[in-house]
């Protein structure tokens, strides 16, 4: 352990690999369940009446939820110290209120004596993406608040691959089962069993996740933070006005990484709503009403299968982050992996054969990886360490927003301007991907000469 010598502020002690991962084993659960959501969110509300160019108004949810959601979160917990901690009791909650609506989501079709199917599916969909981000939104935050910078990329690389391991597993999750003796014929609710088994396990590896992250991995106690952080001026300060006040001196690196994760979101967001009919008419060659054939459950299996595919890229790819930044830097790194995205999700425009998916997928996963990653690297060393967690729920603003935007306007796209042809909204996904690789190479990284 060292001081800094203009500061007298204590270095924080590096952490062993096992430590990092104990720390963010939660994250593996939380991104399981996130891969049930977005392999098969919109073939459960499709199955439940949704229209295709609808669907972008049902996952608008998420982001505006986030919006919401995560800055709160990380400004209370900013503030919060109690017997579990400073970030925990968020994860715990959280992962308890997720787990429920993961086994809810697939059962909506048996509360059709209260309200449509469809409404409450969405519904179930808002309040699991709450829960998500009350347990999300802290974790950023927690390795920023106990690893020295030169473990950060390190620290969120180990989670970036954790996110990877939990997003594998539930995305195969759906096709695994079918494959061993679950049924995707539907049910007279319209929900395969195969598919809603995947969701009941996905609740108990969420929660098991998190309580390993809970149980065995350390906070610092107020007195050690300020030890290793500095006395902060504001820290008496607890007002929820205390956001728009940090947003407006938002560091000249988050303004500018916005335009990028802008460019990036607005393609993931695409790619998760509309792949699966994107596949199932341009890949498969369905027409007419085919949500409820078994081909467009075998699609929708495919999609699943094929993000497992990205995820587990993702996964190990992650891991080579810290290598490869050290050697070309941390921005060339992002663009790099984001011009593989992005070429990644053009090619599935060429693709008639469903098996060749997973090779589009290898370059979605290189970005996939490096977004959950480098930028969060690039920002950390820019935000003051007493506004760790309100500074990281901001910059889901810059996830958030772009979303929103596809949101309201991306299945007018579909249905009006592409015919109802979901395959182009893919290829914009791609070009979008492309325009986020050149943003970030004007980016200022106000680490770049430190250890990374």
């Amino acid at each position: 352990m060292s001081t800094t010598p203009a500061s007298g502020i204590l270095s924080k002690p590096r952490l062993s690999l096992a430590q990092i991962f104990l720390m963010s084993t939660g994250f593996l659960g939380i991104q399981f369940g996130f891969a049930l959501q977005n392999g098969n969110a919109s073939r459960i509300l499709r199955s439940y009446g949704a229209d295709v160019g609808h669907l972008p108004m049902f996952w608008i949810v998420a982001p505006l939820v986030g919006m919401i959601v995560q800055p709160i979160i990380g400004h209370y917990s900013d503030k919060t110290w109690n017997r579990l901690g400073r970030r925990k009791p968020y994860f715990l909650v959280g992962a308890i209120l997720s787990s429920i609506a993961l086994i809810f989501l697939p059962n909506s079709g048996h509360f059709t004596n209260l309200l449509p199917a469809l409404w409450i599916g969405a519904g179930i969909v808002m309040i699991m993406d709450a829960s998500f981000n009350v347990a999300m939104e802290p974790f950023r935050a927690l390795v920023a608040d106990n690893l020295p910078v030169d473990q950060s990329t390190t620290g969120f690389s180990i989670q970036t691959f954790l996110i990877g391991l939990g997003a594998v597993g539930g995305s195969a999750l759906p096709e695994l089962l079918a494959k061993n003796g679950f049924s995707m014929q539907a049910a007279s609710d319209g929900i395969a069993d195969n598919i809603r088994y995947s969701f009941y396990i996905g609740a108990a590896v969420f929660i098991v996740a998190i309580l390993i992250t809970v149980l065995f991995s350390k906070e610092y106690a107020p007195k050690e933070y300020a030890q290793y952080h500095g006395k902060q001026a504001d820290e008496t300060s607890s007002g929820l006005s205390d956001i728009f006040k940090d947003f407006s001196k938002m560091p000249k690196t988050m303004r500018q990484l916005g335009l990028v994760q802008f460019f990036s979101w607005f393609a993931l967001f695409s790619m998760w709503v509309f792949t699966t009919d994107a596949v199932a008419t341009h890949v498969y060659g369905l027409t007419g009403d085919y949500t409820n054939s078994i081909l467009y459950n075998e699609a929708g299996n495919k999609v699943s299968s094929a993000f497992g595919v990205y995820n587990l890229v993702a996964m190990f790819y992650a891991l080579c982050l810290p290598f490869i930044a050290k050697k070309v830097g941390r921005r060339l790194t992002h663009a790099i992996s984001l011009l593989a995205g992005g070429a990644g999700l053009i090619s599935i425009y060429f693709i008639k054969d469903p098996a060749l998916l997973n090779y589009s997928m290898v370059g979605v996963g290189l970005a996939w990886a490096s977004i959950l990653a480098m930028p969060y690297v690039i920002l950390s060393a820019s935000i003051p360490a007493g506004k760790l967690g309100i500074y990281m729920g901001i910059f889901n603003f810059f996830i958030t927003l772009p979303q929103i935007i596809n949101g309201f306007i991306g299945g007018s796209i579909v249905k009006y301007l592409y015919a109802g042809q979901s395959i182009y909204a893919i290829v914009l996904a791609g070009i979008f991907m492309i325009c986020a690789a050149v943003s970030v190479i004007y980016v200022y990284d106000p680490g770049a000469q430190k250890k990374v």
